[in-house]
């Protein structure tokens, strides 16, 4: 039976959050300081986003960057056939899109198993996860892979808490929130606080947040990426489950084997990294529609400078 939450086991469970927050960053810390073992999977960032394919081994990852790219991964029906980090593009709409076939994530990933850490570090420098999944163990593999994730700090299709925490020298702690609370009193915030060694501070809230947000923004080494939930082999699975599927959100549904639903899945990476197409154009020309600027929010965002940078450093010296 459900165990029901009173004010102290709340309070109780928050300070357990925390100190299992701080050991979390105090072991990875350490071990990068040691340097971890093995070879890393890292590659120059090239295209207009960064894409990396993460998910348990045999959910057809090297299929699907052998049909979307040019690029050739070793697919086989045995498991760990990829061993290492495969680059390839995606041409969609006159953009690059670099998609990273990543080696099959594992349980304990996140505590160095079957090199997850070389793989979730490489999903932490990209633009967008693609969490691949067996459409017939689809809900099982996505709470793993997620849990295993925000161990290391991802966050996914979550949005960065708008929380300042400020220390200040005495006057205690004080709280300002523009919002009524309803996740967290002001005994939760100093406590948890105090975990910290911070018994004087000023607190900024934007927005009724829980304990794990306030606690990811003490850390402040939390990324938050979005991702793309893509439910491979879909002609394994009956229309009925399909169609459940196809309606839950940041979700697609493919069969890369028979080629089915791989336009959409463009389309919904396209969307979700939010691209924009500029257009240039010379003084009483028509505009050239063969090569546009890409801008992305990720990497610059919508702006005219953003735009500048593209075509040449220099130009913003002279720029009016």
């Amino acid at each position: 039976a459900r165990t029901q939450k009173n004010k102290a086991t709340e309070y109780h469970l928050g300070l357990l959050k925390a100190k299992l927050a701080k050991l979390r960053s105090q072991l990875t810390e350490a071990e990068t300081k040691t340097g971890g073992g093995g070879e890393g999977f890292e590659v120059e960032k090239l295209g207009h986003a960064r894409i990396a394919m993460i998910g348990f081994p045999s959910v057809g990852k090297s299929t699907m960057l052998n049909v979307l790219t040019e690029t050739q991964s070793e697919a086989a029906a045995y498991e760990f056939t990829t061993l290492t980090c495969i680059p390839g593009f995606i041409n969609y709409n006159e953009s690059k899109l670099q998609l990273l076939d990543l080696p099959g994530i594992i349980e304990g990933a996140a505590s160095g198993k079957g090199r997850g850490r070389q793989v979730i570090a490489v999903g932490k420098s990209s633009d967008l996860i693609m969490m691949v999944l067996d459409a017939q163990h689809g809900d099982a593999h996505k709470a793993k892979l997620t849990a295993e994730l925000e161990t290391v700090g991802i966050r996914l299709n979550q949005e960065k808490p708008l929380i300042t925490v400020k220390p200040t020298m005495k006057g205690g702690v004080i709280v300002n929130c523009t919002v009524k609370r309803t996740k967290m009193d002001d005994k939760m915030i100093k406590n948890v606080l105090a975990e910290y060694k911070m018994h004087n501070a000023h607190v900024v809230m934007r927005g009724d947040y829980d304990v794990d947000q306030f606690i990811d923004a003490i850390e402040g080494n939390r990324k938050y990426i979005k991702c793309l939930y893509v439910y491979n082999k879909i002609d394994m699975i009956s229309i009925e489950d399909l169609d459940t599927l196809a309606r839950l959100p940041n979700t697609t549904v493919i069969s890369s084997a028979h080629n089915l639903g791989l336009e959409l899945l463009k389309e919904r990476l396209w969307e979700m990294l939010e691209l924009v197409r500029v257009y240039t154009k010379k003084k009483g020309s028509p505009p050239d529609l063969k090569d546009p600027l890409i801008l992305t929010r990720g990497r610059g965002g919508f702006t005219v400078k953003a735009a500048i940078m593209q075509i040449h450093r220099n130009l913003l010296k002279n720029f009016k």
